[in-house]
């Protein structure tokens, strides 16, 4: 594991020197903050934490996923990616190093969103669980998105799509059938309806989650398997 904490010191580094990606990390909570105090508590017809359920939503569909493509699609086009593969460093301490500061950076985030909708004891260690599960998803797929794309600028045009299409489409099912039976499949989805339902069942989209969590993870070893073959060229 000494590859995947030599990776993970570095990235955490280029992170905190990159103020824009930092600014991702805060500008969800700060919304969720001031739309909760200054709307949704002053109007009794809108629920105290459907601002925090909201931008948590989009915060797991679009945060991670577009920082850990242009991460690892920044790796690929400076040819680290490759000097990596070629040295033995194996998929799994690849994504640790890679997205283990991004992971934990989220499960903060997930957490003050808890703490900024006011929830306690069951319902705020199960609101931040779900989120750190779409964390989960959204840096599989962002690590995927950016070794499958050539370089920073590619990875943008493939990310932001899907990003915006699994972060807004949540939003949009509320109010098209159409869209809600498609968007179920999606974990973002998932997890907005688990947020929004804390006391509700949250066996079948757990599953739901966990299985977009699997075809991830797939897709993400087969694509990493791939650059270490083209590698040895």
């Amino acid at each position: 594991m000494r590859s995947a904490k030599a990776i993970f010191i570095k990235q955490a580094r280029d992170l905190f020197r990159n103020r824009m990606m930092l600014i991702q990390f805060i500008i969800f909570p700060v919304m969720a903050f001031v739309m909760t105090e200054f709307v949704a508590k002053s109007t009794p017809e809108i629920p105290s934490s459907m601002f925090v359920t909201m931008f948590a939503a989009m915060f797991i569909g679009m945060t991670p996923l577009s920082m850990t493509a242009g991460v690892i699609a920044e790796d690929k086009e400076h040819n680290s990616l490759r000097f990596l593969v070629m040295a033995g460093v194996k998929p799994h301490e690849y994504l640790i190093g890679t997205c283990g500061f991004t992971f934990l950076a989220c499960a903060l985030v997930s957490l003050l969103f808890g703490l900024i909708g006011g929830f306690t004891s069951v319902e705020l260690a199960k609101f931040v669980a779900v989120l750190i599960l779409g964390s989960c998803a959204s840096l599989l797929l962002g690590a995927t998105i950016g070794l499958f794309s050539k370089n920073q600028q590619a990875a943008t045009a493939i990310s932001t799509p899907t990003f915006m299409l699994l972060a807004f489409s949540p939003m949009i099912a509320q109010f098209n059938t159409n869209v809600a039976k498609v968007s179920t499949i999606f974990y973002t989805q998932q997890v907005n309806t688990i947020v929004n339902n804390l006391t509700d069942g949250i066996m079948k989209p757990i599953l739901i989650i966990l299985a977009n969590i699997a075809i991830l993870l797939t897709l993400f070893i087969i694509v990493y398997r791939k650059n270490k073959i083209r590698g040895k060229r």
